[in-house]
């Protein structure tokens, strides 16, 4: 055994050993345990810190927030049993319940909000979803570091009441606070121990649940919280969840009964023979998200050269994506935010060229690709790097297989694991890159910090100063009307600079056993999901 395996094997012992193992250990045969699969290892358990579905998921779980959503996506309270806005919009108060506890015991507060948000905005944390609150008075200069976090615009009037004062009147801010990151945390713990403090040995958790065990790349176990204000209303008393990184494992696993729901979609190629053998388990959502890819603009031969990103995404053939490749409820995309956000508000923001006949588009390429400086003698090399699992593979082999014929490029496909490809992202460290988003909330807003200079979530590190001027000044805008044509005049200038390629929208596809009760899936186009909500038979 090498010293470097050695090391992996000692620290996942450790995490055993040193984890609430002896509270799981007394109910960890009980037939009442959710063991759900996550997709991926999360790359981090620190709501301020998280980005991504898979920490999402198990977040959701361990800690609670003012707001709390149903499973149609819809604001609902939560810690805050109440809430009151001002008639001009910019001014929310908080009612909180008063029988709040962490899952050690220790009392929440209105303190413990204003320490949590405070530092979800704070420069030093480096939250890549500050931007949730960036329209609370303040934030954005504490952002940006001007000011101190202190400034932010919350205050308690008591223990039990919070006030929020707003920059500008936001119908969507309710829904940015169902979203983790803006979940309650405890000082006590994480000033006692610093980053070590979402470790199974020190956490305290607000939610649901209270994370027992984790071992890296292979489980973690949570159990049921009993300090949690809702905790009567929880049915099932453990959860596993299995970082399943391959779909196949993931599904074989749902065969053999030891899996009770899968991740966000199945093995591409046993769809339809998922559906006819499971058709009461087997749903398929129609989802919020957008997949895409992104441009290194920081690098000259793509920044400087608008023709060839043209000609690259006018390329790719997303209808046979969709229906030769993907085959799984997945619809093409010809923009930069889905057709169906807000109820298909923004459906026609799409490229011109979207309705062209597959021949006229790929002449189109053609020409475009010569005119960037390309051709059988001198073609374009790339790298196209993706998220390592089947679905990903399958579309990047098919996309450099249409660059390929259509143009003569050569692509080299680069999987990576997911931890590594997001590092990779937030870095410029790559050439063009799969990236995705889903949908926070029902709102254009969820999509349009994307695309701003500053945005953590930027991946293409494109800057286009008019566009983010044309959001700081659409955001604060009353009128709906005038909103949305602000919105749609930004999205048009973003749409255009082909810093992106736009690829499809997704459907999930989840199987989930008939023992699990009072899962409302077809209604949740977002896939948030809560484990509290459910039982088992």
């Amino acid at each position: 055994m090498n010293k470097k395996c050695g090391m992996m094997i000692g620290l996942c012992l450790l995490l055993i050993a040193c984890g609430n193992s002896s509270i799981y250990d007394s109910q960890a045969n009980l037939k009442n345990t959710l063991r759900v699969d996550i997709g991926m290892e999360p790359p981090t358990l620190d709501p301020a810190l998280a980005e991504d579905l898979y920490a999402f998921r198990v977040i959701n779980d361990l800690f609670a927030g003012l707001v709390d959503w149903d499973q149609s996506n819809r604001p609902i309270p939560g810690m805050a049993s109440s809430w009151t806005i001002s008639p001009d919009g910019k001014s929310y108060t908080f009612h909180l319940r008063n029988d709040l506890k962490f899952s050690d015991g220790v009392p929440i507060t209105a303190n413990d909000f204003i320490y949590s948000w405070q530092r979800l905005v704070d420069n030093k944390t480096a939250s890549p979803y500050n931007f949730l609150l960036k329209n609370v008075v303040n934030a954005n200069a504490i952002i940006s570091g001007k000011l101190d976090k202190t400034q932010l615009g919350v205050k308690a009037i008591d223990d039990y009441t919070l006030e929020v004062q707003l920059e500008y009147p936001n119908n969507a801010f309710l829904s940015y606070l169902t979203v983790p990151d803006t979940f309650v945390v405890p000082r006590h713990v994480i000033d006692k121990y610093g980053k070590d403090w979402t470790s199974p040995k020190h956490i305290v958790t607000s939610g649901a649940y209270l994370l027992t065990e984790h071992v890296l790349n292979g489980h973690l176990r949570a159990i049921k919280n009993h300090n949690f204000y809702a905790a009567k209303q929880v049915k099932i008393d453990n959860i596993e969840y299995f970082p399943y990184m391959d779909i196949n494992v993931s599904l074989a696993n749902f065969k053999t009964g030891t899996l009770d729901t899968t991740w966000q979609n199945v093995p591409v190629d046993k769809y339809h023979r998922l559906k006819q053998d499971y058709p009461h388990e087997l749903h398929t959502v129609q989802w919020e998200r957008i997949e895409y890819l992104v441009f290194n603009m920081q690098l000259a031969k793509y920044a400087n050269n608008l023709k060839l990103r043209q000609a690259l995404s006018l390329a790719v053939d997303r209808n046979a994506l969709v229906n030769e490749v993907l085959k799984s409820g997945q619809s093409p995309l010809y923009s930069v935010v889905s057709p169906t956000i807000e109820n298909g508000t923004y459906r026609d923001i799409k490229y011109t060229w979207s309705n062209l006949s597959n021949q006229n588009r790929l002449k189109k390429a053609r020409q475009l690709y010569k005119e960037a400086g390309f051709s059988d003698k001198n073609p374009l090399k790339l790298s196209l790097s993706y998220r390592n699992n089947d679905l990903y593979k399958k579309v990047s082999l098919s996309l450099a297989a249409m660059w390929s014929n259509s143009l003569g490029v050569k692509t080299t496909v680069n999987a990576m694991e997911w931890k590594s490809l997001i590092q990779a992202l937030h870095r410029g460290d790559y050439d063009i890159a799969f990236a995705g988003w889903g949908a926070d909330y029902n709102s254009v807003s969820t999509y349009t910090p994307l695309y701003l200079c500053s945005s953590p979530n930027n991946y293409s590190h494109y800057c286009n100063n008019s566009y983010d001027q044309l959001i700081i000044t659409t955001d604060n805008i009353l009128d709906a009307q005038s909103q949305k044509a602000g919105y749609q005049q930004a999205l048009s200038l973003i749409l255009n600079s082909y810093s992106t390629i736009p690829l499809y929208q997704p459907a999930h596809q989840r199987l989930v056993r008939v023992r699990v009760h009072n899962y409302q899936i077809n209604n949740n186009y977002l896939d948030n999901v809560q484990s509290k909500w459910f039982s088992l038979n």
